[in-house]
């Protein structure tokens, strides 16, 4: 490949990097400075003190719900590019369903499981 088929990629990552740096530098010169010694020991947001307790106690349920998104979303991400590839491995002769029925197999018995052991029940 020639030098000038990565310049997409290399104006995104200058894009990228810009923007980040922009966003940081921006966050840093126009943010509020707070002095340590006051919020150190209580909860700060929003400009507003907290009333409440600083940490607070979260049910095993949020938890479990933020797993089974991480599950099912990287089931997206790897099925979308798997989409665009698949007509290519076609015209060169190589099969490649079976692998990608095997994990979504692996996939949809991970979800039964979960909903036979009631993961998907909030309340109990």
């Amino acid at each position: 490949m020639t030098p000038a088929a990565y310049l997409p990629f290399l104006i995104q990552a200058l894009l990228a990097a810009g923007i980040t740096g922009l966003v940081i530098g921006a966050s840093h010169f126009f943010g509020q400075r707070a002095k340590p010694s006051k919020i150190k020991d209580s909860a700060y947001e929003c400009g507003i003190a907290g009333d409440g307790l600083s940490h607070t106690r979260f049910s095993v349920k949020f938890y479990l719900t933020a797993l089974l998104f991480m599950l099912f979303d990287l089931e997206v991400v790897i099925l979308i590019p798997w989409t665009f590839i698949y007509r290519e491995f076609l015209a060169h002769q190589i099969s490649i369903l079976g692998p990608i029925l095997f994990f979504i197999g692996v996939l949809v018995l991970g979800l039964f499981y979960e909903i036979r052991k009631g993961a998907l029940e909030w309340e109990k």
